[in-house]
């Protein structure tokens, strides 16, 4: 080999060697990253400090109606609504929220094992309108939003995160536990400006594992927007110009919030396929109980106490036995009475 190939070859090594070393680098970097738990102060002031960094970047995406799959189907989630019904929400354009509610659970597959819903409605004040365990079809969540009364007054959204993180997105209350890997997902709903913080206890939410998305209408604040919403941005911050607009939302949320379905793709569970995010696990139907494979089902054994009946046949004989010792039994002891009550009359006659 000559002089430029032998130098050619040192340089891919060297090439190699620090590659190698930046990819250990970004290993350790990551693994240091993971025992951050959920309420970790550290994982807060990060997800507060990514969001600053991302505050630069394009705020928002105005309504583009994309072409809707009608054979999309939205992922199993925890969806709480958090809606916005400040005095600036006047009571027609709260009806139109509403609909857009109502839109939305059309849209979702909604069921226990589905995706549940929760609606959390503020103003000054918070009010929890209904929980993820209180309703498992569309009818009911339906009326129940139907139902729903503004509360005026002020507009206190960060109190409303705080609620939904720590009230409505419990176990308590219908969320699936972590180990389930069912996303959490938040939809805020606002005209206007916040009157408490936002970034702090948005960060708290977001590093609990929720994701926040937050849709402005006419008069909201773009930055307040920012600091609630996941990152990217672009993806999570929505917004339209009047309410009577917002129920075109659904389409781009349908979009968003679809997912693979994966049971219709294939599975091996031999009675029922229950969707949980990105995979699937295996039900049985009732009367059967799930076998260790995880897949296939045994009918339940009921447990039958036969109680013995000396009158059927399979005992008779038993039973015939035992009445035959036991008149044995009887029968000796009358002969050793009688022989005592003879040797005692002899005795007296005797005397």
């Amino acid at each position: 080999m000559d002089h430029r190939g032998t130098e050619h070859a040192g340089t891919m090594r060297a090439g190699v060697w620090r590659l190698l070393c930046c990819a250990s680098l970004l290993l350790s970097d990551v693994l240091a990253t993971y025992p951050l738990s959920a309420g970790d102060p550290q994982l807060t002031a990060a997800q507060s400090y990514a969001q600053t960094r991302n505050n630069g970047r394009p705020p928002l995406r105005t309504l583009n109606p994309a072409k809707l799959d009608s054979q999309c189907r939205s992922r199993p989630l925890d969806l709480v609504f958090i809606i916005d019904s400040s005095r600036s929400v006047r009571p027609g354009e709260f009806e139109k929220v509403k609909i857009f509610l109502a839109d939305m659970v059309d849209t979702l597959d909604v069921g226990a094992d589905a995706t549940r819903v929760a609606v959390v409605n503020y103003a000054s004040t918070v009010k929890i309108e209904f929980l993820l365990k209180d309703h498992s079809n569309k009818p009911d969540m339906k009326k129940a939003i139907s139902r729903i009364e503004p509360l005026a007054a002020g507009t206190m959204t960060g109190l409303a995160i705080k609620t939904a993180m720590n009230e409505a997105f419990t176990e308590q209350s219908g969320a699936r536990p972590r180990s389930r890997n069912i996303s959490k997902v938040a939809i805020i709903v606002t005209d206007g400006r916040p009157q408490d913080q936002v970034e702090e206890v948005s960060a708290a939410a977001r590093a609990s594992g929720i994701e926040i998305y937050a849709v402005g209408v006419d008069r909201a604040d773009m930055r307040s927007l920012q600091q609630m919403a996941s990152i990217p941005l672009e993806d999570h911050v929505f917004y339209v110009e009047t309410y009577g607009v917002i129920e075109k939302l659904t389409s781009k949320f349908r979009e968003t919030l679809c997912g693979l379905d994966p049971c219709a793709m294939g599975h091996d569970c031999e009675h029922i396929c229950v969707n949980s995010n990105a995979s699937y696990y295996c039900k049985c139907r009732n009367g059967y109980i799930l076998n260790a494979d995880k897949k296939t089902c045994s009918l339940k054994q009921v447990k039958v106490e036969v109680v013995e009946d000396p009158c059927k046949c399979e005992a008779r004989l038993v039973f015939q036995k035992q009445t035959q010792a036991a008149i044995q039994q009887l029968t000796a002891k009358l002969a050793d009475v009688s022989g005592r009550i003879e040797r005692l009359e002899n005795m007296v006659g005797r005397a």
